[in-house]
């Protein structure tokens, strides 16, 4: 199957953002290429459609939800639902998505699928103005909350350099399958929040990755699970003023998802998304030279669906 470059070099007339980021439209991105999807690939990039065809099309292209959920297993679903903002703010993954990813475990044969994050916000806030409590649970999922230091135990992190221990949610420890929800946004402290970032809320203290060196941190975390399957939500992106965002002003509409196994290529690819080499933000460079996963997208064989 031959290879495909995943963004052009050209960056073109993007978006200054104030932030050092230069953002790009999906079609500077990704190209106007419509891809016929064959499974096996490494990442699937979708662009075009809302949210839920977006990822009934991409998770078709890796073979369908059933090639990561099997009959009778528990799934866990993480979306970022840190912060108490509507869906329109684009700081929280879409609501519209998450209802989807559950329902397609469900046809795949989960026996439970769990959803829950360590929010910043208030959690009962945060999981209602997201509107992703709601989604989820009409969807058929069991809420949970991850603002509960009980449901986290000590374990220690394979590899980590600067985090050696974490508290890790229960529900993370537990599942069969582990499915990664970010949104695609900056962020004031790590630059960008993606799949990576984004394990910061399956851990109790999270104020531990922002004293000892927040980029290692977010890289280190990776040895603990890699996620089967990381879903970047890029439909709403929050261009700057991250994480949380100010107002509508700071929200691009570019209705994108990235699909991958491989987290660090996942992220490689938002990355490209916001204009950046994937090597300037400091975790996926660590990840990358750690083992972790591939930043080098040119070595990934990708499908790029227009829809």
């Amino acid at each position: 199957m031959k290879r495909r470059d995943f963004i052009t070099k050209s960056i073109g007339a993007g978006i200054a953002v104030g932030t050092g980021f230069t953002f790009l439209s999906l079609e500077e991105a990704f190209g106007n290429s419509i891809s016929n999807p064959h499974a096996p690939y490494d990442l699937v990039a979708v662009m075009g459609g809302e949210p839920e065809l977006m990822f009934e099309k991409g998770i078709a292209a890796l073979g369908g939800m059933k090639n990561f959920v099997k009959a009778g297993q528990t799934v866990t679903v993480k979306p970022n639902i840190g912060w108490d903002r509507t869906p329109e703010l684009a700081a929280n993954t879409n609501p519209k998505l998450i209802a989807e990813i559950v329902k397609e475990c469900f046809a795949a044969g989960a026996k439970d699928v769990f959803v829950f994050d360590h929010t910043c916000d208030n959690w009962q806030k945060s999981y209602a103005t997201s509107g992703i409590e709601k989604a989820a649970k009409d969807a058929g999922a069991k809420v949970i909350s991850g603002n509960s230091e009980g449901n986290y135990k000590e374990k220690s992190i394979p590899n980590g350099k600067s985090l050696k221990n974490a508290k890790v949610h229960e529900k993370i420890l537990e599942c069969d399958v582990f499915i990664n929800v970010p949104v695609l946004k900056h962020h004031d402290g790590a630059q960008v929040s993606f799949a990576m970032k984004n394990l910061m809320g399956i851990v109790w203290d999270r104020g531990f990755w922002h004293k000892n060196d927040l980029q290692q941190c977010i890289a280190d975390m990776v040895s603990y699970r890699k996620p089967d399957l990381n879903i970047i939500d890029g439909y709403r992106v929050l261009k700057k003023n991250g994480p949380k965002g100010v107002s509508a002003s700071d929200v691009s509409i570019e209705k994108s998802q990235i699909i991958s196994t491989d987290i660090v290529a996942a992220d490689a690819a938002a990355a490209k998304i916001f204009g950046k080499d994937p090597a300037s933000i400091g975790h996926i460079k660590i990840a990358n030279d750690m083992g972790f996963g591939v930043m080098d997208l040119s070595k990934l064989n990708i499908n790029r669906i227009k829809v």
